[in-house]
C-alpha cells in the first residue's frame, strides 16, 4: 500500500488528506486487493473507528455535495469508486487551518482502485465522470440530518475547478439550496 500526500488548489499540502494506492494482485482470472485493513490504516492515520458503510450509484454529470456535518457529528470518510469514475473533492473547513477554504480534487475509478481519506473538518463532494459510477465510503460517525449541511458546489469563494467539460451538472434540490462559505461562517458553522 502506498500513500500520497496531495496539493491543494493553491499548491499547499494538507497532510491529513491522503490518497491511498492499494496493492493490487492481477492475473488472467481477475484481481484481488484489500480495500480495508484496520492494521494498515492505523499505521497511516492512527486510530479510527468506522461506524457505517455507504454506497451510491450516480449517472454521468451527477454532482453530489459539498456536504459536511457540524461537530460533534463531523465525519471522516474513506472513499472509493468501484464502478466507473468520479472526480472527488475535499474542502478544508477548519477555520484556524492555514489551508482553510482550499480544496483537493482527485480522480477515483474502478481501474486505479485508489482510496481517498477525508478527515473530520472537511467538506466532501464528487462529480460523476462516467456513464454510471458506484461510490462506496466508510464514515466515522453516523449520518445526522440535523447537523448535515451543504455548501454550494459552485461557490466563487471556493472556486472548485470541476471537470464539467461543457455539461451542466445534475444536482439534488438539497444541494441546489446549499449555502456559500461566507454564509456558513456567519452561522453555527465552523470547525476550529
Amino acid at each position: 500500500m502506498q500513500t500520497i500526500n496531495l496539493k491543494t488548489n493553491k499548491g499547499n499540502s494538507i497532510n491529513e488528506v491522503i490518497l491511498i494506492k492499494p496493492d493490487i494482485f492481477s492475473d488472467k482470472r481477475g484481481f484481488f486487493y484489500e480495500s480495508w485493513n484496520s492494521n494498515s490504516f492505523k499505521k497511516i492515520i492512527g486510530n479510527t473507528n468506522f461506524c457505517q458503510d455507504n454506497h451510491s450509484n450516480s449517472i454521468k454529470g451527477v454532482l453530489r455535495g459539498i456536504h459536511y456535518q457540524l461537530n460533534p457529528t463531523a465525519q471522516g470518510k474513506l472513499v472509493r469508486c468501484t464502478k466507473g469514475e468520479i472526480y472527488d473533492v475535499a474542502v478544508d473547513l477548519r477555520k484556524r487551518s492555514n489551508t482553510y477554504k482550499e480544496w483537493i480534487g482527485v480522480k477515483l475509478n474502478e481501474l486505479n482502485k485508489n482510496l481517498f481519506w477525508i478527515p473530520e473538518g472537511f467538506g466532501h463532494g464528487f462529480l460523476t465522470l462516467s456513464d454510471i459510477a458506484e461510490v462506496q465510503y466508510k464514515v466515522t460517525k453516523p449520518w445526522d440530518k440535523l447537523s448535515e449541511k451543504s455548501l454550494l458546489w459552485n461557490d466563487s469563494d471556493l472556486n472548485i475547478d470541476w471537470p464539467l467539460n461543457k455539461i451542466s451538472p445534475i444536482i439534488s434540490k438539497k444541494d441546489a439550496l446549499g449555502i456559500t462559505i461566507k454564509e456558513a461562517e456567519n452561522m453555527d458553522f465552523v470547525f476550529q
